[in-house]
């Protein structure tokens, strides 16, 4: 006679194993790749996505801010170009293609207008040791009479900035949100011919931190983004102010 028990045993089935959801933060660390220093993520984001990810970061931080302050900070989707139909490597070595991609026309990134200290283009990094290797990366567009603006803190003093952008024609700046924006209030920089802002959004340091993942550097970006001398070109049809997101 055989045991009922036994057979139960042996006709029940394993229970199922319920798959596990990953969190937000087990996405996030997935677009990390730590060898190349770069969060993929950004290669992926249009112009939508980017907004929301923006307005996400300023809520996030600046929490010392008023409802209507954080407003002011909003740069709505309509404002930032769509990259993801760039598909290199977010690097150092692929910027000058990336600059090249979303220029009219290519040549123009070697030329400068005759105005001294006016760049057509401003890249914004979160601090001055990037700003420095950023400088080396695009220094392909610069020539004898065109040179690439260092507008960072590290190690150089604002005096040399000013005389430096008042004696020499520059076609790209590349700077840290609170250095450029210091430049521009004391009327050394100039924006009357510049074309794109560029925001070194992808790079990650040794802590997997970007310019948007820390206070120190993301509110200085949104005040920079969100200046009234922007904002009143990025939509503007006449003489419009691409942001690009690299």
């Amino acid at each position: 006679m055989s045991n009922p028990r036994k057979r139960s045993a042996e006709t029940a089935q394993p229970p199922k194993k319920t798959k596990k959801r990953k969190t937000k933060s087990q996405h996030n660390d997935e677009a990390l790749d730590t060898e190349l220093g770069l969060n993929t993520l950004f290669s992926r984001m249009d112009n939508q996505l980017l907004a929301d990810h923006l307005a996400q970061k300023t809520t996030r931080f600046g929490t010392d801010l008023s409802p209507v302050e954080l407003a002011d900070l909003t740069i709505p989707a309509s404002s930032i170009q769509d990259t993801t139909t760039w598909q290199k490597d977010r690097t150092l070595d692929n910027l000058p293609s990336f600059l090249e991609s979303f220029a009219k026309d290519p040549e123009t990134l070697k030329k400068t207008s005759k105005k001294n200290g006016a760049p057509h283009t401003l890249i914004v990094a979160g601090a001055g040791l990037r700003a420095a290797d950023i400088v080396r990366a695009v220094r392909q567009f610069s020539s004898k009479d065109n040179a690439v603006a260092k507008l960072f803190a590290k190690h150089i003093k604002i005096d040399e900035q000013i005389t430096f952008l008042s004696n020499r024609k520059t076609g790209i700046g590349v700077g840290t949100p609170a250095r450029l924006m210091e430049l521009i209030e004391n009327g050394a920089l100039s924006l009357e011919h510049l074309q794109r802002l560029v925001v070194d959004a992808s790079h990650i340091d040794q802590k997997k931190r970007g310019v948007m993942d820390m206070k120190d550097t993301m509110m200085p970006l949104a005040r920079f983004l969100a200046r009234d001398e922007f904002k009143s070109r990025y939509d503007d049809p006449k003489k419009p102010l691409a942001l690009l997101y690299y």
